[in-house]
């Protein structure tokens, strides 16, 4: 017995003396990622405390009482505000009155959390602001973001509710005025309705997702026009824009100790106000352009148009009062110059998202461009749709400018892909009465044909280039056309094709003039397929017209596999049609005909905007 308790005992001693060989206190390599993941996680990346907050709960000794009162834990830190401990005391009830309405969906403790922020962030009284350096700033501006988004939803699904109205707040009575200034858009020309935060929304069909980081909630609101000017319907009724809520609150250290507080939402376009100005301290807006224009996209009739727009070449879409519109993304800018995007044969606007996306989100880029968007219906004859497009732009110009004071609508920047090449060329090319004189035997002026229609043939096909467009850009063009005019699709298409009733009308005029070349009764207004065959005298002549001096152009041209381009073709174009002579640059990308979105070609339309602007 006593062996064995000699035994125990020595047992006993070694492992005493072999604990008290391990320091309490140590380390371990666990890897940077894992330490980097403790050290930044919160509450907004992972659904847990950040270090800050618990390490501020644990000096407390009030870790366990949040897991088992959180409001009377809240309720203790804001009873000890005004300590030396102000600045580490905001934040922590800041992120952890967030933390508790995540798991409540209290909107009065949210927009507790962004009033904690708020103070933190901008303190007022001599107080210094975060240093930069502060892990804690971006992450309470992020939760003072979300925080305004969540406490002001609706609670219809992510809608936000901005109008004026009084909260009750864990400490007090929170009074939220309106600048009734914020909700227009556009220098006044609409009204802004419909908020819905676009944070928790997840992108689809871009490569990339950009934000400008700042402060703010960033939404996307629905216009509604508020004038008659004509200029107001060149953003599509009910469109989908980008704005940032902001709330400012008065004194809120003032008014945490008084349990009285104000604010004021505000509504912001950033485009037009990229910062704002608080306490002193100028703030950046944060913005979600990837997201909303994603979320402008999601559903839009524009979709539907492809087709009905090439198949009826009276179809309207988006309001559009004419079979070809002019609309802008954003509200007309002065100083920034135009670039007008071009879509191609059963296509629309949509199709150049993926640029739009990748080119405003540079800096340089959005500065000093503003995008258009020319819409068409693709079925009907080039020269038409050219005419449209060229007074679409002429009718722009003097809308938004009428005395022609801004010298960037005087540069602006044509790009067309496909058909909407030909389109482009229209706009810089002097065709005298060749495109006449290839289709009658009888002079123009000599013709018998009617007011209307004489009018309608003079504006499309007796061409001059347009004075203030000075770049073009051809993105797989078919200047010499499309190999698929006489494929069983091309002869597929034509018969889809049903032209408007003053393309009919016009051609029952011709036809007794007795078209140069043809039989009485076989001549027939082309569509948009006949005039990309090239045997068309159409596009015979229009491949034949230099582009206008003075005015730049370049070639994007794409090309399958990766044989010798010159053999090559896209699918619909050849290589050999693309190319033409006398442009500034040509690039050759490997890349099927919907060439628009590939890195590459926005590469190089990046770089001739470059060029444009002078940006070095």
């Amino acid at each position: 017995m006593t062996r064995q308790f000699s035994m125990a005992a020595g047992l006993a001693l070694v492992l005493f003396v072999a604990a008290g060989c391990s320091s309490p206190v140590g380390v371990k390599h666990v890897g940077e990622q894992a330490v980097y993941r403790q050290l930044r996680a919160s509450e907004l990346s992972s659904g847990r405390l950040s270090a800050f907050s618990k390490q501020f709960l644990q000096r407390l000794s009030l870790a366990d009482r949040y897991q088992k009162d959180p409001q009377g834990t809240l309720a203790q830190l804001y009873s000890g505000l005004g300590g030396l401990d102000e600045h580490d005391r905001l934040f922590a009830l800041s992120e952890l009155c967030y933390a508790y309405a995540d798991g409540t969906h209290d909107r009065a403790y949210y927009l507790a959390a962004a009033l904690y922020a708020y103070a933190f962030l901008f303190p007022e009284g001599g107080i210094a602001p975060p240093i930069p350096s502060d892990p804690r700033l971006r992450l309470a501006i992020d939760l003072y973001n979300r925080a305004i988004a969540n406490g002001l939803a609706s609670g219809n699904e992510d809608e936000v509710d901005l109008r004026a109205r009084r909260f009750t707040l864990p400490f007090g009575m929170l009074e939220l005025a309106a600048n009734p200034a914020s909700f227009t858009y556009g220098r006044g020309l609409y009204r802004l309705t419909g908020f819905i935060s676009v944070a928790d929304l997840e992108v689809r069909g871009f490569r990339n997702r950009y934000e400008k980081p700042g402060i703010g909630a960033p939404l996307s609101a629905r216009v509604e026009r508020a004038s008659t000017d004509a200029a107001a319907h060149r953003i599509p009724a009910a469109a989908k824009v980008p704005v940032t809520a902001f709330v400012r609150f008065d004194h809120p250290r003032l008014g945490l100790s008084s349990g009285t507080l104000k604010g004021t939402i505000e509504v912001y376009d950033v485009d037009e106000v990229p910062a704002v100005q608080i306490n002193g301290y100028s703030m950046p807006l944060e913005a979600e352009p990837s997201v909303t224009l994603a979320y402008r996209l999601e559903g839009s009739a524009i979709w539907d148009f492809e087709i009905a727009g090439f198949r009826r070449g009276d179809v309207r879409v988006l309001g559009a009062e004419s079979e070809g519109e002019l609309y802008f993304l954003a509200p007309y800018h002065p100083g920034r110059i135009p670039v007008v995007f071009v879509h191609g044969t059963a296509s629309s606007p949509a199709r150049w998202a993926e640029m739009a996306n990748e080119l405003l989100s540079d800096s340089h880029i959005a500065s000093r461009y503003q995008f258009w968007f020319f819409i068409y219906n693709s079925g009907n004859p080039v020269a038409l749709s050219a005419m449209h497009l060229r007074e679409g732009l002429q009718a722009a110009r003097k809308e938004i400018d009428p005395a022609g004071a801004d010298p960037a609508l005087q540069d602006m920047v044509v790009m067309g892909h496909s058909q909407g090449g030909l389109l482009t060329k229209m706009t810089v090319v002097d065709s005298g009465t060749r495109f006449w004189d290839k289709l009658m035997q009888v002079p123009f002026e000599q013709a018998d044909l009617s007011t209307e229609t004489r009018d309608l043939l003079r504006r499309s096909i007796f061409v001059q280039p347009l004075p203030f467009v000075k770049r073009v850009i051809f993105v797989a063009t078919p200047h010499r056309g499309s190999f698929l005019t006489e494929s069983v699709l091309g002869k597929i298409g034509r018969r889809l094709v049903s032209l408007p009733g003053t393309i009919t009308k016009l051609g029952a005029e011709l036809v007794t003039l007795n078209p140069a070349g043809m039989a009485r009764t076989a001549w027939h207004p082309p569509t948009a397929i006949d005039n990309m065959d090239w045997s068309n005298p159409f596009l015979r002549t229009l491949a034949s017209l230099p582009i206008a001096e003075g005015v730049h152009a370049h070639s994007i041209i794409a090309v399958k596999g990766s044989g010798p381009p010159e053999k090559g073709n896209d699918g619909v174009v050849k290589y050999t049609s693309a190319h033409i002579d006398g442009v500034e640059s040509e690039l050759v990308v490997r890349s099927s005909h919907s060439t628009q979105a590939e890195p590459a070609t926005i590469e190089e339309v990046r770089r001739i905007l470059y060029e444009h602007a002078g940006i070095h």
